[in-house]
C-alpha cells in the first residue's frame, strides 16, 4: 500500500511532469497544451485499462510523451526506417526527462531505472507493465486521435497502420479497443483491418 509521503511524492512528480508538458507550444482546439492532455489521456485509460497498475506504471504512462515537441518527426527523413529511429530516440529522450524529474522528486534510483525501462519498452511483449504501457498508448491513439490521423492516409496504408496496432496490444487491450464507440468510418477501416467487416 502506497504510504502518505509516497503518494505525496506521487502527486508532486505528476504534477512536475505536467508542468513540463504544460510548456507545449502545440496546442488542442480549446487552447490546452497538446502533450498535457494527451498525458492525462493516457493516466484515464490506464485507470479503465487496471486500476490496481503500480506506481511504477502511472510515473511512465504520464510521462510517456514528455516534452515531446523537442524532437519533432520532421527533423528525421521521410521512409519507415527513419520512423523507427526517430520513435526510438524519442523513447530514450522521454526515459532521460522523465528520470531527471523522478530523482529531482526523490525518487531512488531502482525506481526510476524500472520506469525508464518501461517507458522505453524494453521488452513488452514478455514485461507486462511495458505491454501494459503499450496497450494504454494504442487505446489512447484508437480513441482520440484515430480518426483525425487517419485523413492525412490513404485507406490501404491506414489498415496497415492498424494492423500493426493491433498485433502490439494483448489480448487484455484488444478487447478494451472493440468496446470503443468509433466514428463510422474508422469502424469500417479497423473492421477491414481485422478482417470482420
Amino acid at each position: 500500500m502506497t504510504s502518505q509521503s509516497e503518494a505525496e511524492r506521487m502527486r508532486a512528480c505528476i504534477a512536475r511532469f505536467d508542468s513540463a508538458n504544460a510548456e507545449d507550444p502545440n496546442h488542442e482546439p480549446d487552447g490546452t497544451p497538446k502533450e498535457l492532455v494527451y498525458g492525462q489521456r493516457m493516466s484515464a485509460w490506464l485507470d479503465r485499462l487496471d486500476p490496481s497498475a503500480p506506481d511504477e506504471v502511472r510515473l511512465a504512462v504520464r510521462a510517456q510523451h514528455i516534452r515531446r515537441w523537442e524532437i519533432p518527426r520532421a527533423s528525421y527523413p521521410a521512409g519507415r526506417r527513419a520512423y523507427l529511429k526517430w520513435r526510438r530516440d524519442l523513447g530514450r529522450f522521454h526515459a532521460d526527462v522523465a528520470g531527471a524529474i523522478m530523482r529531482e522528486c526523490r525518487f531512488e534510483d531502482e525506481m526510476v531505472a524500472r520506469v525508464q525501462g518501461i517507458i522505453r519498452k524494453e521488452k513488452f511483449k514478455i514485461d507486462p507493465w511495458a505491454q501494459l504501457l503499450e496497450d494504454v498508448a494504442c487505446l489512447v491513439f484508437l480513441d482520440h486521435y484515430f480518426d483525425a490521423f487517419s485523413d492525412a492516409q490513404e485507406e490501404t496504408s491506414m489498415v496497415n497502420i492498424l494492423r500493426r496496432t493491433w498485433r502490439k496490444m494483448s489480448e487484455e487491450g484488444q478487447q478494451a479497443a472493440l468496446t470503443i464507440d468509433y466514428p463510422p468510418r474508422c469502424a469500417t477501416l479497423l473492421n477491414r483491418a481485422l478482417g470482420t467487416g
